[in-house]
């Protein structure tokens, strides 16, 4: 027996401790602290957004693009509310030209005129075209002082209000357009509140108490509630879009409550060994805080790699969520380490308790089950790892022919004014209505803009795929002019992508070989198809800078080749498949969901995020496999432990993700319900069939060589050690 004091161990341990373990020891000792200033910076962060308010702002900003171009020459030219419009759209089966019901749309639309923010009004009798061939259905125009996404909710609302004055049983009245749509927008709907109550239940079920239960859920709301904040007084400085704070919260729940998850299992763990709750706290953080380091940093940098991607739209979402993922990283070190010092001994009895009950009635150890799968899959390596790979493989093969795009009003909820509105102008003008080409001819100094978009309108008329011209209108100076073109097929269709490409390479380039004039194919849908073509031009290159970022990282931390390689390959493998189910879910309609476009930047954010929540299961799992080839340099039974020890974190952090992401499905919002469904099936595929299956059957045929790493990189790379020695 040792005669060494307490103080001279605790000296020696302390002396030996590495960062984690003392972050850990620092946040025991100031555990009230710690609580305090977190709570003091999360009140502290939302009376200042409450006293500022937000000020989101969607950037639809595309680059180097026609469309931008064509915006860029309206604004040159005096042209800039152009495109700010909404329609009124009207209904009347006995005809709009009744006894009355002109003189009620006439009236109507001077009061709209005296409204904040309203430039122009155009009435439906001022031009036949804006009424349908049978009288029933006809829309006003409405020109706007800014972009929809600039419009406040509040002038939209009582836009509407004013417009619906003239109302009755006869005659309907609807409000169409961008501005319109944020009527319908029903965002998270309740689905925040489902996702965390879905996790508290399984939290509850693995560690038995409601208080051991609650301190991962309430590590996540401290780390999100402090990251809105923060956004919301930051959205006054930056551009940051009007969804973000839906997605920043779908992300941060399901990662905050999974980094806490993976560090208080392992807590556990030490306590039942019979750790004093002190030092279990040191241990769980310097074994599984390390893996949340790296984990949230590879998340990041995922995320980090979107803003390089140079779409407005992407940009203050990105460093939002990767902001949220810092926080609930930082909360995960640190304010969990003073919760557990708080309720150490609590859970030091219970767990303790729940430990020696289970060995009296004689149940198998703890991860028994875990190693006997382990064993199962050894010894049908092959199979274990070819069925599973072949079937992720199939259900991948739908994003080849992946439409992406961008929801419109026709996507809207039913009964909602922009859906109604959408759905009136599709019957009454056809399904190309909804999304009209705007040709810009750009005539130049001393030009007859107005006879070259003539010209151009000629061509359009005799064009394959176009149902209707307008006659050509000029810009205030007149050195610019503009035709507006109806497609024959409805926005999100294929055809009518086809045909912005069509007019832009073959049909206008043809034109301005005659005129010597510059056509710009621009307006809202061929924006649409401008933002699709950037991410898809530029997702390549993304995908290869995480990729290769990710395998150095697991290079250096796990000194192998072959792991970081069948890391990479498994991981794209579960975002390839997700995206899969995604397709065919939206849009290919499957299990009643409403067919159309998957949301073009969805994607993007769905492998940035995935990929990195993968490599936080691959860390946890295969650092303690690592562990045990070190200590017993036997590769099959170091793939059995690590399957043993961590297969129950593994799956019940999958759980808490997969019902925190899958809550989104109650969404109202098309956006989110994708955004949730595709992060919950990449998460159930990742948690469950890769690193339950596939990776120890891998690790099985690799043996040895899974550990294998040339000298020339030994000493390149940087040795960083996960494990816990």
């Amino acid at each position: 027996m040792s005669t060494r004091p307490p103080d001279s161990v605790s000296a020696e341990r302390s002396e030996h401790a590495g960062v984690f373990s003392k972050m850990a020891g620092f946040a025991g000792r100031h555990r009230w602290t710690a609580l305090i200033l977190w709570l003091v910076v999360l009140v502290g962060v939302w009376v200042g957004a409450s006293r500022a308010g937000d000020h989101y702002r969607d950037d639809y900003s595309l680059p180097g693009t026609q469309t931008q171009q064509a915006l860029e020459v309206l604004r040159e030219h005096g042209a800039q509310n152009a495109w700010n419009t909404v329609e009124i759209v009207l209904h009347d089966k006995n005809g709009l030209r009744g006894s009355g019901t002109e003189s009620d749309v006439a009236r109507m639309l001077e009061q709209v005129a005296e409204l904040p923010g309203v430039v122009q009004v155009r009435s439906p009798y001022e031009d036949e075209s804006a009424i349908s061939s049978d009288g029933t259905i006809g829309y006003a125009t409405v020109v706007l002082d800014r972009p929809a996404e600039d419009v406040p909710a509040e002038r939209t609302e009582r836009l509407l209000e004013t417009a619906r004055e003239i109302q009755t049983d006869r005659l309907q009245v609807e409000l169409g357009g961008g501005a319109a749509r944020k009527l319908a927008e029903g965002q998270g709907g309740g689905a925040e509140g489902a996702g965390i109550f879905a996790a508290l239940v399984i939290l509850l079920f693995m560690f038995g108490t409601v208080i051991a239960a609650g301190l991962p859920v309430i590590t996540a709301v401290f780390a999100v509630g402090t990251t809105l904040g923060i956004i919301v007084l930051a959205s006054h400085q930056f551009t940051i879009a009007s969804y973000s704070p839906y997605v920043m919260t779908l992300v941060g729940l399901g990662v905050g409550i999974d980094y806490a998850l993976l560090i208080f299992a392992r807590y556990r763990t030490e306590l039942v060994k019979g750790v004093a709750p002190d030092q279990a706290s040191r241990g769980a953080l310097e074994a599984a805080g390390r893996t949340v380091l790296f984990a949230g940093c590879t998340v990041i940098i995922a995320l980090l790699g979107l803003v390089a991607l140079g779409l407005g739209a992407l940009r203050g979402m990105a460093l939002s969520v990767a902001l949220t993922v810092l926080l609930t990283m930082l909360a995960s070190l640190t304010l969990l380490p003073a919760l557990l010092a708080i309720f150490g001994k609590r859970f030091a009895r219970q767990f303790t308790e729940r430990a020696r009950k289970r060995a009296a009635k004689g149940r198998a150890e703890e991860g028994a089950r875990w190693r006997a799968w382990g064993q199962a899959v050894q010894r049908r390596p092959w199979a274990a790892l070819v069925v599973p790979v072949v079937a992720l493989g199939a259900l991948a093969v739908p994003v080849a022919d992946l439409r992406l795009g961008l929801a419109d009003a026709g996507n809207d909820p039913e009964g909602t004014t922009s859906r109604v509105a959408y759905d009136l102008l599709a019957e009454g003008f056809g399904p190309g209505f909804n999304g009209p080409l705007v040709i810009v001819a750009d005539g130049g100094e001393g030009g007859d803009a107005v006879r070259a978009a003539q010209a151009a309108a000629d061509t359009l008329g005799d064009t394959p795929g176009i149902a209707m011209v307008n006659d050509p209108f000029p810009t205030e100076d007149g050195a610019a002019a503009m035709v507006i073109a109806v497609p024959k097929t409805a926005p999100q269709d294929t055809a009518t992508k086809e045909l912005v490409h069509r007019l832009r390479d073959d049909v206008l380039p043809k034109v301005t070989e005659r005129t010597d004039v510059t056509y710009l194919v621009g307006g809202a849908t061929a924006s649409v198809v401008d933002f699709s073509d950037s991410i898809e031009g530029r997702m390549p290159l993304f995908v290869v800078i995480v990729i290769g970022l990710s395998v150095v990282l697991l290079m250096a931390v796990f000194r192998s080749v072959l792991i970081p390689l069948k890391a990479a390959v498994l991981n794209l493998l579960s975002v390839g498949a997700a995206l899969g189910a995604v397709a065919l879910v939206f849009q290919h309609g499957w299990f009643g969901a409403e067919p159309g476009p998957i949301e073009a930047f969805l994607p993007t954010m769905i492998f940035a995020i995935v990929f990195g929540l993968s490599m936080d299961y691959e860390i946890f799992l295969v650092s303690r496999m690592r562990e045990e080839w070190l200590r017993s340099k036997d590769a099959a039974k170091a793939v059995r432990e690590g399957l043993a020890h961590t297969g129950a974190v593994v799956t019940a952090a999958g759980a808490v993700m997969i019902v925190v992401f899958g809550a989104f499905m109650l969404s109202q919002d098309r956006m989110l319900r994708q955004f949730g469904f595709g992060l919950a099936v990449a998460i159930f595929i990742d948690a469950v069939v890769i690193r339950c299956l596939i990776l120890p059957a891998a690790m099985r045929l690799m043996g040895r060589h899974a550990w294998w790493l040339p000298r020339v990189l030994a000493r390149a790379l940087p040795e960083v050690k996960v494990e816990k020695h």
